[in-house]
């Protein structure tokens, strides 16, 4: 049962964890109450996007979003979720939690998760001061400027942003749980439209991430969406058949994304998986893939160093060598299954769970499959898969079907050139199985860290 409180001074970007937690177990010891966590988030944003040298968009929020956890005598679960941390307003959420555990779900109450004070990882973070909204505006028009002259055909950067964000993060609860984490970080997106007499208009764009403004890699985002765009113009419509596919590091990592439901134990236990709680050690793919789930990666900015439970983050392997060796955990599921909270959960009134940050692979020692594989140099035509789209609409994880619209080229004969308009379909179980080998290094994404992945016998519909 959830009741909501949002009134009263809102939090501040500065918390104080170990302050927090002994006013907190102060107000609990008055109002009766033994057993309580809290989790909290709050931000500083500030984002600016242009229009062809013009200010379009500049926005500043502060951001806030606390909830507080109770277990009455019964030992059911009542929230509240507040934005006011003084003493009235967190005894008003401690007596709202504690009447909403009336009406707790006792089939489903989750408890303290028992790592919630293990140490947690030492990250290297830098903090950086935020440069300011009127430096970002400047940054993004010159951006947006050189981008316009990489090629006459782009006329527009429809969709841009430069953003700054420094939050924190904790969770305490009554058994001497502390975490606090603090972060500063920053993004570019810049994406183009071009267009040529008598053709379609063609789109791409490039993302980049850092810890502040000042580290991004504008160069090469402005490189990368300018040869996207153009490698674009030259277009030309593909026949429907079956084709090896080279799915880009960001294509692949969106694909295993949507089906990520495959290794969720929140998602087993709901019946909304394709796996059940007999699956880990079955073979999903084939035997030279490998498949972690690594929130503490170097290439992940803004890594968690714990989940919403003060579960510390991890790398946990899902598949090794083709094999499902493990579910992804809050410390409700991981207790269904017999196992250790991973340190993948939300906080809410159902705890939720969900992947970090991806790192897919060859197995060590598996020799990876194919080797030598280069799309410019294959004997049959290939088709190259930059990005998936309509992933909300195309993807039915329960069922493992899939069917999405894509941006890519046909490399035939050395020969590359944009695919008109086309949809991928297949089953993500059959396509696992199906992996020919990799080509190229990993690439490290916002969303992860893979290679370039071929994948045989996929169903493309060219534009009728």
């Amino acid at each position: 049962m959830t009741a909501t409180i949002a009134n009263g001074a809102p939090a501040s970007a500065g918390l104080q964890a170990e302050q927090l937690r002994s006013k907190l177990e102060q107000l609990a010891t008055n109002a009766g109450i033994r057993q309580w966590d809290l989790g909290a988030a709050c931000s500083t944003d500030t984002s600016v996007q242009v229009d062809r040298g013009e200010a379009k968009q500049m926005k500043g929020a502060q951001r806030s979003s606390i909830t507080v956890r109770v277990w009455n005598d019964a030992g059911l679960v009542g929230i509240t979720s507040t934005s006011d941390l003084s003493d009235d307003g967190l005894e008003r959420a401690l007596s709202g939690a504690r009447d909403a555990s009336a009406f707790g779900n006792a089939e489903d109450t989750p408890a303290f998760s028992p790592l919630a004070t293990a140490p947690v990882a030492a990250l290297d973070q830098p903090i950086h001061a935020p440069q300011g909204i009127l430096t970002l505006l400047d940054t993004l028009k010159d951006a947006e400027r050189q981008l316009l002259n990489r090629h006459a055909a782009i006329g527009t950067v429809p969709y841009n942003g430069l953003a700054e964000r420094s939050s924190e993060r904790l969770y305490l609860n009554s058994d001497g749980a502390c975490r606090q984490q603090r972060l500063s970080t920053a993004s570019l997106y810049l994406y183009a439209r071009a267009e040529e007499a008598g053709r379609k208009p063609r789109s791409s764009g490039a993302v980049r991430l850092a810890y502040g403004a000042s580290d991004l890699d504008i160069a090469g985002c402005i490189n990368e969406a300018a040869e996207r765009t153009i490698s674009h113009l030259n277009y030309a419509p593909i026949e429907t058949g079956r084709y090896t596919c080279v799915f880009s590091p960001e294509a692949f990592l969106d694909l295993i994304g949507a089906f990520s439901s495959l290794f969720n134990g929140r998602a087993v236990l709901d019946g909304v998986s394709l796996s059940n709680r007999d699956a880990i050690g079955e073979r999903l793919a084939v035997p030279f893939l490998d498949l972690h789930d690594n929130g503490l990666h170097p290439g992940n900015i803004g890594a968690s160093t714990f989940d919403g439970e003060g579960t510390p983050t991890r790398r946990l392997t899902l598949l090794e060598g083709g094999t499902l060796r493990n579910f992804l955990h809050s410390e409700a599921t991981a207790r269904a299954f017999g196992v250790a909270p991973t340190g993948h959960a939300g906080l809410g009134a159902k705890v939720s769970v969900g992947p970090d940050w991806f790192e897919i692979g060859p197995t060590p020692g598996s020799g990876g499959g194919q080797q030598g594989l280069d799309r410019y140099k294959a004997d049959e035509p290939i088709v190259w898969i930059d990005s998936l789209s309509a992933l909300h609409a195309g993807v039915k994880a329960s069922q493992g079907s899939f069917s999405l619209p894509f941006d890519g080229w046909l490399v035939k004969n050395g020969e590359v050139r944009s695919v008109e308009a086309a949809t991928v379909a297949g089953d993500i179980r059959t396509l696992l199985k199906a992996i020919v080998g990799f080509e190229g290094e990993a690439k490290i994404t916002p969303d992860g860290l893979c290679p370039l992945v071929w994948v045989e016998g996929l169903s493309i519909t060219g534009e009728a």
